[in-house]
C-alpha cells in the first residue's frame, strides 16, 4: 500500500510502500478513500508533541470502507466489513483513566490521536480502534465527510454545547476552514448568525453560507455592531488568534460566552470586571467522541451543510499540505486515494 510518511521532525513527505497491515484485537482496518489536511498535522510533520513515534504516517479526518475486522469486533459491536466509515481526532481512549470512569472519553489522559499516537490517513489502509469509528450515511461523499470528521465536529459540537438557544445572536470570528462550518451549523440550528472577518469582499460569501449580517474587522467596530444587536449569547472564536479574541469580548451579551475552538500561541486578554459584571465566560471545546463525529454526520445531511474542499491525489500531499498552512487554501485541502 502507499503511505505518505514524515522519517523525522521536520522532515519532508515520503511516499512509500508498505505492507498492508493486518488488525489487532477490537481494532478496524479501514480502506481509505479521502483523508483531510488539518493544520493540526503540523504537529507531526513538525514534531511539536513529545514522544512521536518515527517514521509516523499523518492524517486524522479519514473517511473510507471497513475491509478487515480484528479479533471478537464481529460479535461483539454493530461494525461489519463494508461500512463505510470514517475517524476523526479521537482516535482511541483507555478506558479505565478518571475521565474516561465518567464517560468523558475525549478528554482521556491517555488519549489517542490518528497521525500522531499511530499512523493516520495519508495512506491506503488505517488501522484503528473500534471505538473511534464512525458510521457514515450514504448521502455524504467521502471528500465531504473527511473534513467533517475534524474542522466538522469540532465547529457542530462546540456550538451544539455553547448553551444557545434558536434566535439567540452567535458570532462566528474568523470564517476559514472552521469558520466557513461554523457559519452553515449555526445558521441551521437556528441561531441568528453573525459572521466577522476582515475585508469587505467577504459579505456575499457568509450571507451565502447562512450569516444574516457581515461585520467586517477592517472597517467597523465589532464590539459596538454586536451590542447594537444587544450582544452575542455566544462567540465562536475560530480565528486562531490571541489579539482578535481579546478584542472582541466587549461583545458579549450578559450571560454570553465565548467558545475558543482555533488554537493561538498568543495569550488572551480578559478584563476582569467585564467577566464578574456581566457574569460572562470563556470556554475552550474540543472535538468529541465517534458517537459526536456520526452526529455530526447526520446533521450535515439533514441541513445541507458541507465543507468546501480542494482535492488533491495522494501523490500529492506534500503540495496540498503546504497550501493549507501557508493559508492560500481558502477552506478545506482532501487528499484521496482512488479507492
Amino acid at each position: 500500500m502507499r503511505s505518505v510518511q514524515v522519517s523525522k521532525p521536520g522532515g519532508p513527505f515520503e511516499i512509500v510502500d508498505r505492507d498492508i497491515p493486518e488488525p489487532g484485537p477490537r481494532q478496524v482496518r479501514i480502506k481509505v478513500q479521502a483523508c483531510g489536511i488539518c493544520h493540526s498535522d503540523s504537529i507531526t510533520k513538525e514534531g511539536l508533541f513529545p514522544g512521536i513515534l518515527y517514521p509516523r504516517v499523518p492524517g486524522h479526518e479519514i473517511a473510507g470502507i471497513i475491509d478487515a475486522l480484528g479479533k471478537d469486533i464481529a460479535t461483539s459491536t454493530e461494525l461489519k466489513v463494508g461500512q463505510r466509515a470514517a475517524v476523526g481526532w479521537h482516535g482511541g481512549h483507555c478506558g479505565h483513566c478518571e475521565s474516561c470512569r465518567r464517560g468523558d472519553f475525549v478528554t482521556c489522559r491517555y488519549a489517542q490521536v490518528p497521525g500522531i499516537s499511530y499512523d493516520g490517513g495519508y495512506s491506503d489502509y488505517v488501522i484503528v480502534p473500534s471505538e473511534a469509528v464512525a458510521l457514515v450515511p450514504d448521502e455524504l461523499s467521502a471528500t465531504e465527510a473527511a473534513p467533517l470528521m475534524c474542522a466538522g465536529i469540532t465547529t457542530y459540537n462546540a456550538l451544539r454545547n455553547s448553551g444557545a438557544h434558536p434566535g439567540d445572536v452567535v458570532a462566528i470570528l474568523g470564517i476559514g476552514g472552521l469558520g466557513h462550518l461554523g457559519i452553515q451549523f449555526a445558521s441551521k440550528m437556528g441561531f441568528k448568525t453573525i459572521a466577522l472577518a476582515r475585508g469587505k469582499e467577504e459579505e456575499e460569501l457568509v450571507k451565502r453560507l447562512g450569516a444574516v449580517q457581515y461585520i467586517d474587522n477592517r472597517s467597523q467596530n465589532s464590539v459596538e455592531e454586536l451590542n447594537k444587536l444587544g450582544g452575542a449569547k455566544v462567540i465562536l472564536a475560530t480565528a486562531p488568534s490571541g489579539k482578535a479574541m481579546s478584542q472582541i469580548l466587549g461583545g458579549l451579551a450578559v450571560g454570553g460566552k465565548i467558545v475558543i475552538i482555533g488554537a493561538s500561541d498568543e495569550p488572551i486578554e480578559v478584563n476582569p470586571l467585564l467577566f464578574i459584571q456581566g457574569r460572562r465566560s470563556l470556554i475552550g471545546w474540543p472535538s468529541g467522541t465517534s458517537i459526536d463525529s456520526q452526529d455530526t454526520l447526520s446533521f450535515s445531511v439533514l441541513s445541507g451543510v458541507r465543507p468546501m474542499n480542494e482535492v488533491f491525489p495522494l501523490e500529492r500531499a506534500a503540495e496540498a499540505y503546504d497550501l493549507m498552512m501557508s493559508g492560500k487554501a481558502r477552506f478545506r485541502c482532501v487528499l484521496t486515494t482512488g479507492n
